[in-house]
């Protein structure tokens, strides 16, 4: 079992925004003591809007409601939007609210990328999902593909820890000193028969937690390793389990974005693809709608949910957190998910065809591979400010 797991917990998986959205605003709205919320990105758009009016309403109730945004990923918010929810009673943070000039500086990408929410220290939400609507652009009709996790039972304890102790450091490091902690409860009572632990990223206890429990599972897999990735560009580890596991024969199958959303990343990605193509793994690129999700399932017992995603930024840099899932009914609803999407909206890149790219081609994309290896190893190493 993975450290840290506990049994006894209920766990829903939750596609894309149109279910996750509206499980979460219930519990918003039904919440009677507190609600503490996570996000890397908080859009004033109807979701943000949903989102604030549900917090409102509940500090309205006396309800303690607690927003914690990054700086850097909801920059757009409006002041008045802010100035709106600490009005009506919602306590309010930003973490890291510095954003340098230098883009590369290590400081200013130490971001907050974690999605998280707990509501009455009862029910808990985990995943890649962030509080912005799900439809990306006006043109498109299919929403972001991502997932999050519905929370209930003793993990809930663990996740509401770790938010509160992140809320606790980033008002004394705000000079908010008055801290109203929420009404301690009771443990959360076994309420289902699934094993789960919190797995989080930091850059202090916790540097490399994330990608250590996929290296193990990768490197116990006997029959499939499933991952789907918004963002990938993993190191030389990471690489070479990836290798080392398809050449026990076992079925290695990575989902990856296959819309163009950062010119250079995606280009960089497919640097990547030779090498693990010739190894043996399958690439199947995602085209349907953009790709958000963070996920994987490895011989069809464990799983994993969460923001992070497998390159520098999140594996190096950034807060983030995932949820490990040791379950057979868990894992099999993930798995048929990841196949139903792929089947609807991916397309399978083929090693021979791949091998017969024009030179120009080539040269673009070991050209954005070098140049975005440099970007993240001056972001990580060079630049200390």
């Amino acid at each position: 079992m993975t450290q840290g797991a506990c049994g006894g917990n209920h766990l829903r998986l939750l596609s894309s925004g149109a279910t996750f959205f509206p499980s979460l605003l219930g519990e918003i709205e039904q919440a009677v003591k507190s609600v503490f919320i996570e996000t890397y990105i908080f859009a004033n758009d109807t979701i943000g809007q949903a989102i604030a009016t549900a917090l409102l309403q509940a500090a309205r109730r006396g309800v303690l409601t607690h927003l914690l945004v990054d700086g850097f990923g909801s920059k757009a918010m409006p002041e008045r939007l802010r100035q709106e929810l600490i009005g009506g009673g919602v306590q309010f943070l930003v973490y890291n609210p510095q954003i340098s000039p230098f883009a590369l500086r290590r400081r200013s990408l130490r971001r907050m990328h974690r999605k998280l929410a707990v509501i009455d220290q009862r029910v808990a939400f985990i995943g890649g999902i962030n509080l912005i609507d799900d439809i990306p652009l006006p043109h498109l009709t299919q929403p972001r593909y991502d997932y999050a996790v519905r929370v209930e039972g003793p993990l809930v304890s663990a996740i509401s820890a770790e938010v509160e102790q992140l809320w606790r450091r980033v008002a004394w490091a705000n000079l908010r000193w008055r801290w109203r902690p929420p009404v301690a409860q009771s443990s959360p009572k076994s309420l289902g028969l699934q094993d789960a632990a919190l797995v989080v990223r930091d850059n202090l206890r916790h540097r490399f937690t994330i990608e250590e429990a996929y290296l193990s599972a990768m490197a116990e897999a006997k029959e499939e390793i499933l991952l789907a990735n918004a963002y990938f560009f993993p190191g030389r580890r990471f690489r070479r389990a990836l290798k080392e596991a398809a050449k026990r024969r076992v079925r290695v199958v990575l989902l990856l974005q296959g819309r163009m959303e950062y010119r250079l990343f995606h280009y960089a990605t497919q640097a990547l693809y030779g090498p693990l193509l010739e190894a043996g793994v399958e690439i199947y690129e995602y085209h349907k709608s953009f790709m958000h999700a963070k996920v994987a399932v490895v011989d069809g017992k464990w799983a994993t949910v969460g923001s992070s995603n497998i390159d520098p930024f999140s594996l190096l840099l950034a807060r983030e957190a995932n949820i490990i899932v040791e379950d057979l009914a868990f894992a099999r609803e993930l798995r048929d998910s990841l196949y139903q999407a792929m089947a609807e909206g991916a397309r399978a890149i083929e090693k021979t065809e791949w091998s017969r790219q024009p030179l120009w081609r080539r040269l673009l994309i070991w050209s954005a591979y070098g140049l975005t290896r440099l970007a993240f190893g001056l972001a990580v190493y060079g630049w200390t400010g």
